[in-house]
């Protein structure tokens, strides 16, 4: 929206930007009109809750959520290292907090529903969001495994900025593993420190 206020680089990690792969996206699904209703979820509940995104989320590899996750766990209880990992892993992911109601509907209804931000459609405080306009160095890091933002969500991202510094850097790994997982510290975070440190001064 205002391409020359200073913004230099831009980082984008696992970011859910093209809602046009109705296929692909499971949460676009599941969010059809059809058969949600946005509005009375927010009438009931005034914010979405955290606790309801999280159960989305993990609905989308159930066993592996609510089965092989606490197997792992007792598989290697007697590994305090193992052990203290997976609490940490766990109270970050289940430390949920509600989602404005607002940025809510503006999430379901103009973005996975409408895919308004591709389009050039997306509008915000009377101002429409013209991609094209952004001209910071841009760095998209896609989880190769990401069942939470598919890759396809992140990689048009790249034909539609005005940006002439752009790269796709991708990753194996899911959603999270990619930047809490033992291969962070191997591929992802120096790869990121690398991009920035050639761009700044």
């Amino acid at each position: 929206m205002r391409p020359d206020d200073g913004l230099r680089n831009l980082i984008l990690l696992t970011a859910p930007l093209d809602f046009s792969n109705k296929q692909e996206l499971t949460f676009a699904r599941w969010t059809d009109e059809k058969y949600f209703d946005v509005e009375k979820v927010l009438a009931t509940f005034g914010n979405m809750p955290g606790e309801m995104i999280d159960y989305g989320a993990k609905s989308l590899k159930p066993v592996e959520n609510y089965i092989s996750n606490y197997l792992k766990l007792w598989d290697n209880l007697d590994n305090p290292q193992i052990v203290e990992s997976w609490h940490a892993m766990n109270t970050w992911v289940t430390d949920n907090i509600p989602l404005a109601g607002g940025a809510f509907r503006q999430l379901i209804v103009d973005l996975y529903r409408n895919d308004r931000l591709m389009k050039g459609e997306l509008m915000i405080r009377g101002q429409r969001v013209d991609l094209n306009r952004l001209r910071a160095n841009l760095l998209t890091v896609i989880a190769e495994g990401d069942h939470i933002t598919p890759p396809c969500q992140s990689e048009a991202v790249l034909s539609k900025v005005g940006s002439s510094d752009k790269e796709l850097y991708r990753v194996p790994g899911g959603h999270i593993g990619i930047m809490a997982g033992s291969g962070a510290h191997k591929h992802t975070w120096p790869h990121i420190e690398t991009w920035l440190a050639g761009r700044s001064d």
